[in-house]
């Protein structure tokens, strides 16, 4: 049973039918996703890649249908999981959109800003919705800063740093990562994305008024880049078009302050801290170790300081995310966590830093050329 018409749509919420999900790109994260949809309400139905042998493997590890393109899955497929390279994000979650299936796009939202925009334009005219695969919002101390920021605890955040960095972390130079072409960017467009949200999460998605920064390409187009460890294989620097490392500062129209540190290979130690700075308290989180630590002064007594740890249990991210998207779907409304409006303004954020490092100088993000789009 899909979800290309009212009717179906209605007996998908009123019975207890599993959604019928679909993948597209079924490569490392494609596997990541089909295995996070264990002990959900839902059925893995098919699967989609242009690559022969990745068809062959998802199809004899997960006895499903696969495909060399999406027409056939998206015909039974309520909701499709999209986890291509970048540059096909458009072409895969447009289809899917108009074929009236639900879709969860990994990050980014493309491989270009206009990209991103027709995106969201599909998104907007379309029966279902689009949702955005950034997975670190459901992390457990996310969601207690973001309950705690909710209850007024902190006052108003006024500064966020925001930090993503590996000391050696290139993800595999001579693949599509690394291809400015396909990716659309380098470390700023794969890791950099989840700082950006976050930080704009944690701001409540303010009005960027203005984004400075700098790209780098200082380490993976050398001969002798030297690293311990690698998640894909490293074919070497010829072809590495994109940046390994980026520094930004976003400021917004309220005046609120971002400064960005992101990075695949730098010389310094891996930072994944979060420094929340607030009117009433502040927060330090670790991103990677999921350490909280909530800072607040007092004059109860005496004046004092305190730094309060926070332990909170571990949890799969990508789980609750593709859980939280399944969730949706069965009840037949679009999500309010990682829409695919703040996706497209988490891209804005990025293009302008792209624009900013080649032109040299800040950009203004003029809202009058950029048209809102709201949820339909």
């Amino acid at each position: 049973m899909n979800l290309n018409n009212t009717r179906s749509k209605y007996i998908l919420m009123t019975t207890n039918t599993p959604v019928q999900v679909g993948i597209v790109g079924l490569g490392g994260i494609g596997h990541h996703h089909a295995d996070r949809l264990e002990d959900q309400e839902a059925e893995l139905v098919g699967g989609v890649d242009i690559n022969g042998e990745a068809r062959k493997n998802f199809r004899e590890k997960y006895d499903v249908s696969t495909y060399e393109d999406d027409a056939e899955l998206l015909k039974t497929a309520d909701a499709v999981l999209i986890t291509t390279p970048n540059r096909f994000h458009e072409q895969y979650a447009v289809a899917a959109l108009e074929a009236g299936c639900d879709v969860l796009l990994e990050k980014p939202l493309a491989h270009t800003l206009e990209s991103a925009e027709r995106i969201v334009e599909a998104a907007h005219a379309a029966e279902g919705f689009c949702m955005v695969g950034f997975n670190n919002r459901f992390s457990a101390p996310v969601e207690v800063v973001k309950e705690y920021q909710n209850e007024g605890r902190f006052g108003d955040f006024s500064h966020i740093e925001a930090n993503y960095v590996r000391r050696r972390g290139i993800p595999g130079r001579g693949s599509w990562f690394t291809s400015k072409e396909v990716a659309g960017g380098g470390s700023l467009i794969d890791i950099g994305v989840h700082a950006i949200d976050l930080a704009l999460h944690f701001l409540d998605f303010p009005t960027i008024s203005e984004v400075s920064g700098t790209t780098r390409s200082q380490f993976g187009t050398r001969e002798d880049y030297a690293y311990v460890e690698m998640w894909g294989e490293d074919i070497g620097p010829e072809g590495f078009d994109v940046d390994d490392s980026v520094s930004a500062f976003i400021r917004t129209e309220a005046g609120q302050t971002i400064s960005l540190d992101v990075a695949w290979a730098v010389n310094r130690p891996t930072n994944d801290e979060f420094v929340l700075r607030g009117t009433e308290a502040g927060a330090t989180f670790d991103r990677a170790s999921h350490e909280l630590t909530i800072h607040e002064g007092s004059k109860a007594g005496r004046d004092h300081l305190t730094d309060a740890e926070i332990q909170t249990q571990n949890s799969d991210t990508h789980k609750a995310e593709v859980g939280y998207f399944l969730d949706h779907v069965a009840a037949g409304t679009p999500p309010e966590r990682n829409t695919v409006d703040e996706g497209l303004a988490v891209q804005r954020v990025i293009d302008a830093i792209y624009r900013s490092s080649e032109q040299g100088e800040a950009v203004s993000l003029n809202t009058d050329s950029v048209p809102a789009l709201s949820p339909k």
